[in-house]
């Protein structure tokens, strides 16, 4: 592959498969370098969407949509991992995509991604892939208690559960569905870590500090970077373990790789996300370059630089039950309440150091991800007092 690629300047329309806050985020910073944005996404309220040059509004496999993205653009990317490879595909036929439809294919389907994992030599959990009736009478013992997850499909703790014996095992095969699945062993886990990574068409790469989280429900809550949040030695591991799986992809774009960190110290690899990342978006206010920024970068084959972290940083997952606070009938135990109300704003902004990210989101919703809150500060401890303070306001459960 050349190492010296043309890169296309500010002026240049970028492209992205998918309206979500992550392609609003990429595109405000796209924008901000002087590109222009166009989103396909089929929800006219989409929120990246509202915010671009170019809304074109249709299914992501229509092909007259698929055609004047291609035509407007010069480069395309995806913001969430389920686009269907014949949209990237047609898309490639024409004009440069990032990540590749055989990296988004590894990452749709938990069985080639855990292949993936063994064949890149970084550690995984002991698994099985259950296709099948006989597959499944198959399964050894030792992986019980697990949890059985759907090989495609799955996300924010969707599409999985867990089996403690083999009659849950196959009760809950069946209650998934009956589709491909893999059971991976239940793990005595410490804590939760992940790496973002990008790397370029010609092979450079860089990443992001090492991502402390903790999710609540299957979906992330708190993210927590600063010197230390992880002992070093495992943060080079999780390091070189994600540039080992974006290499053996050859992958182009942005990629976040998510571990388990044992009672033991070890680690293990649990999933990756082709795309920016929950994670991530601390790098928002507290890194000289985002995740976001990175990801142009990878579209449009500038220079990648490594991001240098230059405040200590936690992240607040802001999901719409937050826009549901109990009343005080509720307190006492009368029906719900179900108006909306919007969260103190204004008392959170008093606090030092919160910056908050809204998505843009007409309606909020219990589970439904609404915006976030990054939290910088001199050092880790009074980043932590503010974010706990922040917490309290809004009705965040502490951490």
């Amino acid at each position: 592959m050349s190492q010296t690629l043309k890169p296309l300047l500010p002026g240049s329309t970028l492209g992205v498969l998918g309206g979500g806050q992550l392609g609003r985020m990429w595109a405000h910073v796209a924008q901000r370098m002087g590109y222009n944005t166009a989103v396909l996404d089929p929800d006219a309220q989409s929120p990246a969407g509202l915010v671009s040059h170019h809304h074109i509004h249709t299914d992501y496999l229509d092909a007259a949509g698929l055609k004047q993205l291609a035509t407007v653009c010069q480069a395309v990317t995806t913001e969430f991992e389920n686009v269907p490879a014949d949209a990237l595909a047609q898309l490639a036929a024409t004009l440069p995509v990032s990540p590749a439809v055989s990296a988004v294919a590894v990452a749709q389907d938990r069985a080639r991604e855990k292949a993936h994992f063994v064949t890149c030599g970084v550690p995984v959990a002991p698994h099985a892939v259950i296709d099948t009736a006989e597959q499944l009478a198959a399964v050894n013992d030792h992986l019980l208690p697990g949890i059985l997850k759907t090989s495609r499909m799955g996300y924010d703790g969707k599409g999985q559960l867990r089996v403690a014996t083999r009659d849950e095992l196959n009760a809950g095969w069946v209650k998934l569905g009956s589709v491909p699945c893999v059971l991976e062993k239940m793990l005595p886990l410490a804590s939760e870590c992940s790496v973002i990574v990008a790397r370029g068409r010609d092979g450079a790469m860089v990443n992001l500090p090492v991502q402390r989280n903790l999710h609540r429900d299957g979906i992330l809550a708190v993210t927590e970077v600063f010197t230390g949040n992880v002992p070093e030695a495992l943060a080079n591991q999780a390091i070189t373990a994600a540039k080992a799986v974006a290499q053996e992809l050859s992958y182009a774009g942005v990629l976040c790789v998510e571990f388990f960190v044992l009672a033991d110290n070890s680690l293990v690899v649990n999933e990756i996300a082709p795309r920016p990342h929950n994670s991530g978006h601390y790098s928002q206010d507290a890194c000289d370059v985002s995740q976001f920024e990175l990801q142009v970068r990878t579209m449009a084959d500038l220079p990648l630089t490594q991001p240098r972290l230059h405040s200590p940083a936690i992240m607040l997952n802001l999901l719409g039950d937050l826009w549901f606070k109990p009343s005080e009938s509720e307190k006492s135990g009368s029906e719900p309440n179900s108006l909306q109300t919007e969260p103190a704003w204004q008392k959170v902004l008093a606090l030092p150091g919160t910056h908050l990210h809204l998505y843009g989101k007409v309606e909020a919703r219990v589970g439904r991800k609404m915006g976030h809150l990054n939290i910088t500060a001199a050092t880790p401890e009074a980043a932590r007092a503010v974010a706990l303070q922040a917490a309290a306001i809004l009705g965040i459960a502490p951490f």
